[in-house]
C-alpha cells in the first residue's frame, strides 16, 4: 500500500482555499469586476468563506468527506444565488423571500416557464463543473498543531472583527453589533440564505404590526368626489435624491434634461412648478408626511390618520404600487408598508445591495400593464430609485449616458478628486430625464382621462454649494440643494375638458411637499374634513406657509427653508 504523504503542501492548501471560497466568491468577483456593485461583497465573502478551512485543518483525514458534504450542501445552495443573478442581475436578498411569499402556484409556474432558459442551464452547468474540478483537486493539508491553532485563531478573529469594533470602539449594543456582523456575512453561502430569511421574517413581523395598526384607523370623514363615477386614471411618480438645481429645465447650465424640456415644448399644458421643497432630506421621513396628513408641526399624524392610499381606495379607486426601491430592508419597511396598502404591487428591485445596477426603466412594463387594466378608476404610484447614491450605478454604461466626463459647462472650479462624482450625478440626472419623460409619454399615449404628477422625495448636494465640499444630505447642516426638488404636472386633454384651470399662473408659488395630500386631493376633486385648500398649491385660496425643514422631533430642529443662504 502506498504510504500517505503527510508533509505540508502549498498546492493542497491553495486548492483547498479555492474550493471553499468558490461557492461564495465567484458571484461576488463577477459582480465587482462588471461594476454591478463594489468590492465590499467580495471582501466579506472571502473572509467568511475561510472559516470553512478550520475543520479541515484539525481533521485532515476527513478532508474528502468534509469537502463532499460541503459541496453538496453549500454548493447546492449557491446555485440559487447564481441562478437568481443570472436571471435578474440582482443579488439574492430578503426581498426575494417577500416576493416568493406573495406569489401563488400559478405565478411560480409561470416564473419557471419564463426564465428556464438555455443560458441559465449552461451557466449552472459550467459553474457546477468548475466546482467539481476543484473538489477533485482537494487534498488533506497537514500542518503542525501550533500552525493550525494560529491560523484558525487568525481566521476567527478577523471574521469577528466587525463585532469587536461595533462593541468596543463604536460602543453599540451587542444586539446591534450582532446584526451588523450578520449583514457582513450576507454575501456568503449559506449565511446569505439564512440571514436573508431571518431578516425577511423580522421585517415582515414589523411591517405586519404597522399594517394592523393602520388598518384600525378611522376613515376620512365626509369624503366627497366631484367627479362621481367618471372613468379616470391618476398617476403619482415619486423620484429619489434628485435636486432641481441640477436639471436643465430649471436653469442648470448643463443640458441634463433635454427630453423633458422637449416634452414641455410639445405640451403647452405641461406645468413645471419652480419653487417646491421637501421638508425632510430622507425618503422615509418625507413620505411619512407627503403621503399622509402629517407635517413638520405634527410629525406623528401618520400613525393616527389614514394615508393617501387609503383616501383613494375610500374614493373607489383601484390602487397600484410599482416600485424600483428595495423591498424588505430595515429602512424600507415603511415603504413596503405604504405599498402593501395598495390593491396590487409590483416589486422590481429585490437586490441585496442598494449600491447595485438596477435601472428605473424596469417600471415601464408594469406601468403599461396597469394602464391597460380595465378598472374604470385607477390610482397608480410609481416609486423610482432616481439618482440615489452611488450615482454611477443609476444609469447604463453606454456612451449615451456618459455625456459628462470633464469640467465642460461648470460655472465654478471644482477639485479634480470630486469631478467624477459630480459628473456621475449629472449623468444620473440625464438618465432620470429619460425615465420621467418616458412615463409621461406612456401616460399620454394611453389616452387616459386623468393626470400624472412627478416630484422627487428630496434633493442631494453633490459638491454644488460653495465651497463645494458637501456630498449628500445632512439635516444638521442643511443646504438648499438638499431640499429643492422638481414638481411637474401633466393633465390629459380629456381631463382638461372637464377640469379647465390656469395652473401656469401658480408655478412660482412657494410650496412644501409636506402638504402634498392637500394638493393631490384638490387635483383629484376630493374633499374631506381634514382637507385644507389653503395648503394646496393649485388652489385659488393658497396661503404662503413657512416652509419648515429639519427634524421635528428635535425641539430646536426646525429651520425656515427660505432663510437658508442662497
Amino acid at each position: 500500500m502506498r504510504k500517505l504523504d503527510k508533509n505540508f503542501s502549498w498546492r493542497s492548501l491553495i486548492y483547498a482555499i479555492l474550493y471553499f471560497c468558490y461557492f461564495s466568491c465567484t458571484l461576488q468577483l463577477y459582480i465587482a469586476l462588471t461594476g454591478h456593485a463594489n468590492f465590499i461583497g467580495l471582501r466579506d465573502s472571502l473572509i467568511y468563506s475561510m472559516i470553512w478551512l478550520v475543520p479541515m485543518l484539525f481533521f485532515p483525514n476527513f478532508t474528502k468527506k468534509y469537502a463532499t458534504i460541503y459541496g453538496i450542501v453549500v454548493g447546492g445552495l449557491s446555485l440559487i444565488s447564481i441562478g437568481y443573478f443570472t436571471i435578474f442581475r440582482q443579488e439574492f436578498s430578503q426581498s426575494v423571500f417577500f416576493v416568493m411569499a406573495e406569489s401563488n402556484y400559478n405565478e411560480s409556474h409561470e416564473f419557471i416557464s419564463q426564465y428556464l432558459s438555455i443560458k441559465l442551464v449552461v451557466v449552472l452547468l459550467i459553474y457546477s463543473f468548475v466546482g467539481g474540478v476543484l473538489w477533485f483537486k482537494v487534498k488533506p493539508v497537514y500542518v503542525k498543531n501550533m500552525t493550525k491553532w494560529l491560523v484558525s485563531i487568525v481566521i476567527m478573529v478577523y471574521a469577528l472583527t466587525p463585532l469587536f469594533i461595533s462593541i468596543a470602539i463604536k460602543r453599540t449594543s451587542f444586539e446591534r453589533a450582532t446584526k451588523h456582523l450578520l449583514s457582513r456575512m450576507e454575501t456568503t453561502v449559506p449565511w446569505q440564505l439564512l440571514s436573508s430569511y431571518a431578516a425577511y421574517r423580522s421585517q415582515l413581523s414589523n411591517m405586519e404590526n404597522i399594517l394592523n395598526h393602520l388598518q384600525s384607523l378611522p376613515k376620512f370623514e365626509n369624503l366627497k368626489d366631484v367627479n362621481t363615477n367618471t372613468p379616470r386614471t391618476l398617476v403619482l411618480v415619486i423620484g429619489e435624491s434628485t435636486t432641481r438645481s441640477r436639471m436643465g429645465i430649471y436653469g442648470y447650465e448643463r443640458d441634463t434634461t433635454p427630453l423633458i424640456e422637449q416634452f414641455e415644448k410639445d405640451n403647452p399644458d405641461f406645468v413645471v412648478f419652480n419653487d417646491v421643497v421637501s421638508s425632510r432630506p430622507y425618503t422615509i421621513e418625507i413620505l411619512q408626511q407627503a403621503l399622509t396628513l402629517a407635517d413638520e408641526q405634527h410629525p406623528d399624524l401618520y400613525l393616527s390618520k389614514p394615508s393617501l392610499i387609503d383616501l383613494m381606495k375610500q374614493a373607489g379607486y383601484k390602487t397600484f404600487w410599482i416600485t424600483n426601491q428595495q423591498t424588505m430592508t430595515k429602512r424600507n419597511t415603511m415603504l413596503t408598508m405604504f405599498s402593501k396598502q395598495a390593491d396590487e404591487q409590483f416589486y422590481m428591485n429585490n437586490d441585496r445591495n442598494q449600491s447595485s445596477r438596477q435601472y428605473d426603466s424596469s417600471v415601464f412594463e408594469p406601468f403599461k400593464n396597469v394602464l391597460n387594466d380595465p378598472t374604470e378608476k385607477k390610482f397608480i404610484v410609481i416609486h423610482l430609485l432616481g439618482t440615489h447614491m452611488k450615482y454611477e450605478l443609476r444609469y447604463p454604461e453606454s456612451d449615451e449616458y456618459q455625456r459628462f466626463n470633464d469640467k465642460s459647462g461648470l460655472a465654478f472650479d471644482l477639485d479634480d478628486d470630486k469631478l467624477d462624482v459630480y459628473n456621475s450625478y449629472d449623468n444620473a440626472i440625464m438618465f432620470n430625464d429619460f425615465v420621467i419623460t418616458k412615463l409621461f409619454n406612456l401616460f399620454k399615449a394611453s389616452d387616459a382621462n386623468g393626470f400624472i404628477l412627478y416630484f422627487s422625495d428630496h434633493g442631494e448636494d453633490v459638491y454644488q454649494t460653495a465651497p463645494h465640499d458637501v456630498l449628500g444630505r445632512n439635516e444638521k447642516a442643511p443646504t438648499r440643494a438638499m431640499y429643492t426638488i422638481p414638481f411637474m404636472l401633466w393633465q390629459s386633454p380629456k381631463w382638461l375638458t372637464n377640469h379647465p384651470n390656469n395652473f401656469q399662473s401658480y408655478v412660482n408659488r412657494k410650496f412644501s411637499t409636506q402638504d402634498l395630500i392637500h394638493t393631490w386631493s384638490d387635483l383629484a376633486g376630493l374633499s374631506f374634513d381634514d382637507y385644507q385648500p389653503e395648503r394646496s398649491i393649485v388652489n385659488k385660496d393658497f396661503a404662503q406657509p413657512i416652509r419648515w425643514i429639519g427634524d421635528p422631533h428635535n425641539k430646536k430642529g426646525l429651520t425656515d427653508f427660505d432663510k437658508l443662504p442662497k
